[in-house]
């Protein structure tokens, strides 16, 4: 079937037609992270308010949530830019904070995402809420491309709360309180649902608790960096003595 020349002039200076399949796609992921968006937006406005409130430059906070992309690690960031924190005692800040994405790796659904840039960037864009949906019961038949739409969705709606957040932080008094414990209010939600889904899994959330507690004790001026590195290690001392247990099968 021959297209008439008027019809291949339209289509020379549109472009190609946008393939349903990949339409689907992404209208399915934009549905499937609307939820957890509807929940990023608020902490990234908290976040970005915080950033103003600090005295530091309102695009820091969109070049931050870009890309730092670190959710705990950046409203941590905050206090460590603003005290003048070495670099030093900021990279292993980082590192201790986001050293649980290592054992995301282990379950998240990489395998299907295609590319190097694919790959690339949704390594990049592995963030907890990005983790539980995808490698949750729903996510276990998503395809790459819905998978790498849901991530950039939820890049999206943190990167645009922040920059909102920061370019109205100056309307919002610096006696409004409760800000910074946004995040910390979603991470008991998701704890709390985690626990409910998988109740035979009662020793993590216990030994979760008793290393938040132990830092409490230990290091209170780094309770988050101290609590994660206790919790790693009870992590991996629990799965060491676990999985040298003789089976009696």
């Amino acid at each position: 079937m021959r297209t008439s020349p008027a019809v291949a002039d339209r289509l020379a200076r549109t472009g190609p037609t946008p393939s349903p399949q990949k339409a689907s796609e992404a209208r399915a992921a934009f549905e499937d992270s609307a939820s957890v968006g509807l929940g990023f937006v608020p902490l990234g406005i908290a976040f970005g308010v915080l950033v103003t409130h600090a005295g530091v430059g309102w695009w820091w906070a969109s070049l931050s949530s870009a890309l730092v992309y670190g959710g705990s690690f950046e409203f941590l960031l905050i206090g460590l830019v603003t005290a003048g924190a070495p670099l030093f005692s900021v990279a292993v800040s980082a590192f201790l904070v986001n050293l649980r994405h290592m054992f995301y790796a282990l379950s998240f659904p990489l395998d299907r995402v295609k590319g190097r840039l694919g790959k690339t960037y949704s390594t990049f864009a592995l963030c907890d809420e990005a983790y539980a949906l995808a490698a949750g019961h729903r996510g276990r038949s998503w395809s790459g491309p819905r998978i790498l739409w849901v991530q950039l969705f939820l890049h999206l709606y943190w990167a645009g709360g922040a920059t909102a957040g920061a370019l109205l932080g100056s309307l919002i008094p610096d006696s409004v309180a409760g800000l910074d414990f946004a995040l910390t209010a979603l991470f008991t939600v998701l704890a709390l649902d985690a626990v409910r889904d998988r109740r035979g899994d009662l020793p993590t959330p216990v030994l979760a608790l008793l290393s938040a507690l132990a830092a409490r004790l230990l290091d209170p001026g780094r309770l988050l960096p101290v609590a994660f590195a206790l919790f790693t290690a009870g992590l991996l001392v629990r799965y060491v003595a676990t999985g040298r247990r003789p089976s009696h099968a």
